[in-house]
């Protein structure tokens, strides 16, 4: 079998914040690098770990945008590069008010960036390592072994439920047009 391109993926971009201006003119530099969002999800008081609060002060509130422009997926190593500059551009005083993780969604998983090695994750390039973090199987998003206890809560699985009904259907009129 030869290989082929993969099918066009749908970014998503989960965001922690803790200072409402900061989320805006991140929002905006997100919006300039890969188009609109199209949707936005409710904010989700993040209380799972404090691990954040000396940097971001508190509270700090979770929330995920997804684009309306499809994606190829090996650009994910090149956005988390970009989003780790927006948030070095939007630090006050070397601290971090919005924390920036990218990812994207396909018909069966969900897959977070990480600049951080673990066993389980497979080198993208750039530094940057593709973690799948949430399997789409049976109507729901089940979180893998090694993803963070947020999203292992399944607090977010309407969320992805949800930016997955778009992602089919674009990939449908994708197909189509």
């Amino acid at each position: 079998m030869q290989p082929h391109e993969p099918i066009p993926v749908k970014l998503v971009c989960g965001v922690l914040y803790s200072d409402a201006g900061k989320l805006a003119a991140a929002q905006e530099r997100l919006e300039n690098l890969y188009g609109a969002i199209e949707w936005t999800s409710v904010d989700f008081p993040f209380e799972i770990t404090d691990y954040y609060i000396p940097e971001m002060g508190a509270p700090i509130y979770r929330l995920f945008f997804s684009f309306h422009n499809l994606i190829n997926p090996k650009e994910l190593a090149r956005i988390k590069i970009e989003c780790n500059d927006i948030e070095d551009q939007l630090a006050f005083h070397g601290l971090r008010k919005v924390n920036l993780d990218p990812g994207y969604l396909d018909y069966d998983k969900f897959v977070l960036a990480s600049a951080k090695y673990a066993g389980h994750k497979i080198y993208l390039d750039h530094g940057i390592y593709a973690d799948t973090t949430l399997m789409y199987r049976k109507g729901i998003f089940h979180p893998s072994d090694f993803c963070f206890p947020d999203f292992k809560s399944g607090l977010y699985n309407d969320v992805f439920l949800h930016i997955r009904v778009i992602y089919k259907a674009q990939v449908k009129e994708h197909a189509a047009g």
